[in-house]
């Protein structure tokens, strides 16, 4: 599906972006279509809430100020941050909610808040700095999942994923996977990193190690010659726990 030839009003000198529907206040962007497999990127000062619908379209509400440019097969989702706009309030350490196809591709870039996907079955690139990064039903089974914070948690549940690396320094990873990745790394300084396999997951070769903390391994071991898949595993301060469901 290509994305629809609208023409948006712009907003303080903005130009017409194609693809774009004005919000309801005079904004630059609402909604716009966008196929499953196409790549969405968005970029925030504050943290945001995606969520993965099957209306076929990326979409904020009325009174969310959102920019949106790209063509082909890699489109941009920008939420400004201006104190001098109500619209942007929320995109300014605030949570805005965008839905998106649930089969984007998708990468994240925020700031100083926290970001929340869920439903969204595509390959997911998520990093932010003072805010805790958490994934609800999301991934593929074929996809890499990259989530990054520096100063918050990295959580995930029901996490598809062919491969998988997740890393903060002041904080815990917490993943629970819905597949058996090929190669899971996750890393932090000063906290726990927990990882759930499914209960028919196969066996590993797992390099765990921590410091100042136990470490907990309850999956089989894969011999080395094998060719496994593998678990890297890594703490300073706290606990690694490693185990099947």
């Amino acid at each position: 599906m290509s994305l629809l030839a609208l023409a948006a009003c712009g907003h303080g000198g903005d130009r017409a972006v194609p693809g774009a529907v004005p919000g309801e206040r005079g904004g630059t962007f609402e909604k716009a279509a966008l196929a499953d497999g196409s790549r969405l990127v968005i970029t925030t000062q504050g943290g945001v809430r995606v969520v993965g619908t099957d209306d076929g379209s990326v979409s904020v509400d009325g009174t969310t100020l959102a920019r949106w440019d790209g063509d082909g097969s890699t489109h941009t989702l920008d939420l400004p941050c201006d104190e001098g706009d109500d619209r942007a309030r929320d995109n300014c350490g605030g949570m805005p909610l965008v839905r998106v196809p649930s089969g984007v591709t998708l990468t994240v870039r925020a700031r100083d808040a926290g970001i929340d996907v869920s439903d969204v079955r595509g390959e997911l690139s998520l990093s932010t700095v003072n805010g805790d990064v958490t994934v609800q039903d999301s991934g593929a089974k074929g996809a890499r999942q990259h989530l990054v914070t520096r100063n918050g948690s990295v959580r995930a549940t029901g996490l598809a994923a062919r491969e998988v690396g997740a890393e903060t320094v002041n904080g815990d990873v917490d993943l629970l996977c819905t597949t058996s990745p090929d190669a899971l790394d996750g890393v932090t300084r000063n906290g726990s990193v927990r990882v759930t396999l499914p209960a028919g997951a196969p066996p590993y070769a797992t390099d765990a190690s921590t410091v100042n903390g136990r470490s907990t391994v309850d999956v089989p071991a894969a011999d080395p010659a094998d060719h496994p898949r593998r678990l890297t595993l890594r703490s300073v301060n706290g606990d690694i726990e490693v185990h099947r469901g």
